[in-house]
């Protein structure tokens, strides 16, 4: 039994395949989605519908990111277009639902209502696709919509001295919590690199796909981890978020 953590894939459909193709995922695994499904290259309402059938085969944990509340927002009311989404790749993702009738677009929206905005496994590793802020952990968390916007707990964990191990009294309450923290939301290619970034007990798979990045799964346990080809070369007479 294998768990894997994929990145924000950013409508990048035949990316997410590759990466799939290269994990030889079975029955037997489970598949946890960082967020960020939408937005970006031309394919998002089909990455909607691959993952929604592949979750009817496959053990599939879906987490909510901030372009999947914008998409939500939409599919609630197609009047409802906000100017801040329709930049950052709403547009080509209303596009990509041309040919979808209003009970398939129902049956997204219900995909979105049913995302978690985290995930706790048995082991207290925690998956969500940004960040929190409380120093009590997530349960605690007074502004929800941090879990799919925060980007402090990573730029946190970045600056961290490395010589502050958990026992010091002056490591961050908000790691002490778990084991482990997964996320997305922020590309590491903003640092440069084009694989998983480690800091402290946070792990970034959010590799860029929404940019000139890929997409990415990391086995929790190995730490090992399988990559798409760049997005703009599987979308080569598309802009991506690069426009």
């Amino acid at each position: 039994m294998r768990t894997f953590a994929i990145g924000d894939i950013h409508g990048g459909l035949k990316a997410l395949i590759q990466v799939l193709n290269q994990i030889e995922i079975t029955e037997e695994d489970t598949l946890i989605f960082m967020g960020d499904y939408v937005d970006g290259w031309s394919e998002s309402a089909q990455v909607v519908q691959f993952l929604m059938e592949l979750s009817q085969k496959i053990n599939c944990i879906f987490i909510k990111g901030n372009h999947d509340v914008w998409c939500e927002n939409w599919l609630k009311d197609n009047n409802d277009v906000n100017p801040a989404w329709f930049m950052h790749g709403g547009k080509e993702t209303i596009e990509s639902y041309e040919s979808f009738t209003p009970k398939e677009k129902q049956h997204h929206l219900s995909f979105f209502n049913n995302m978690t905005m985290y995930y706790l496994d048995d082991e207290n590793r925690l998956f969500l696709h940004a960040g929190f802020t409380s120093m009590h952990g997530v349960e605690k968390e007074s502004y929800p919509h941090k879990f799919c916007t925060d980007r402090t707990l990573w730029e946190m964990a970045l600056v961290m001295d490395k010589k502050i191990d958990v026992n010091h009294d002056l490591y961050p309450k908000r790691l002490r919590h778990y084991k482990e923290i997964y996320i997305g939301h922020t590309p590491t290619t903003n640092y440069g690199i084009q694989v998983p970034m480690n800091a402290v007990n946070i792990w970034n798979v959010d590799t860029g796909a929404a940019f000139k990045g890929k997409v990415t799964a990391m086995n929790i346990d190995t730490k090992a981890f399988f990559q798409s080809d760049n997005l703009p070369s599987l979308y080569p007479n598309e802009k991506g978020r690069n426009g």
